[in-house]
């Protein structure tokens, strides 16, 4: 039966079973284990609290964006001039990485398997192939990278990232050991690891607007105009985009390599 995987904030991926026999359970809405401050912290920066659930200092919400205590005690961001907001289209934070062309180290933290290492070169690689004024080089394994890719031990995710800051990418990808195994295929750790690098870089969800598109369920991830804000990016199309890297959810079985209208809008931007 197919299995989908929800992501989370910039993308903490939860593992979703949906009219499954499997006995893999849908991840419960944790909302309710935050207080009614933090989830208003959750509004001012952007983002919906549906589903929002604590996690190591921070929180994560949109199942894969990972928020910190000291994101979550910063002030809202101020909003766009040239907002355009539609129904499912690629969208971009209102922070980005600056100071391009530029080089974005990725470095890796804890046992990175020999599949896995494929798949983070391979996620590299797919980025380079764009002729990006942002060129992305492996670093070692000992950390250190402006993006660092830390294998974690949990059950609520499968990757979770963030958002720029300071004209800086999002330092660190957490991604579950569940799914660095050899019982997930390149194509869906390249994806994941290509998606997360997404958010890094600046992208919020594709489907931001009505994440049912591709999870099942689930509405509009947040205000458009607070916090990290959901900016239009300008050529990318007006209906579904049903390939799109940076859908929030995705299949055991998904590869989405860029397809017409991600290479449209990672041009635009970089």
């Amino acid at each position: 039966m197919l299995k989908r995987f929800s992501t989370i904030a910039a993308m903490a991926l939860v593992l979703v079973a949906l009219n499954s026999c499997t006995d893999v359970q849908e991840q419960p809405n944790l909302t309710n284990n935050l207080s009614d401050e933090v989830q208003q912290k959750i509004i001012n920066l952007g983002f919906s609290p549906d589903g929002a659930f604590a996690y190591e200092d921070g929180v994560i919400v949109e199942g894969d964006i990972f928020l910190t205590k000291q994101d979550l005690d910063a002030q809202a961001l101020s909003t766009s001039p040239n907002l355009l907001i539609a129904e499912e289209e690629q969208y971009r934070t209102f922070n980005l990485v600056t100071g391009t062309p530029r080089t974005i180290v990725v470095s890796t933290t804890g046992t990175i398997n020999a599949s896995m290492s494929t798949a983070i070169n391979d996620a590299i690689g797919r980025y380079n192939a764009e002729n990006l004024n942002l060129t992305f080089v492996r670093g070692g394994s000992n950390g250190g990278g402006n993006i660092n890719i830390r294998v974690v031990n949990t059950g609520q995710y499968i990757a979770s990232a963030g958002f720029p800051s300071g004209g800086n990418p999002y330092p660190e990808i957490k991604y579950a050991k569940t799914y660095t195994t050899s019982s997930y295929s390149n194509g869906f750790k390249t994806t994941v690891i290509a998606h997360e690098m997404g958010h890094c870089i600046g992208f919020r969800h594709t489907d931001y607007m009505n994440r049912s598109y591709s999870c099942g369920t689930g509405g509009n991830e947040g205000q458009e105009t607070n916090g990290v804000g959901a900016v239009l990016i300008p050529g990318t199309p007006s209906g579904p985009d049903a390939a799109s890297w940076m859908l929030a959810c995705l299949s055991a079985t998904t590869n989405r390599p860029f397809n017409a209208n991600d290479k449209v809008a990672l041009n635009y931007l970089y």
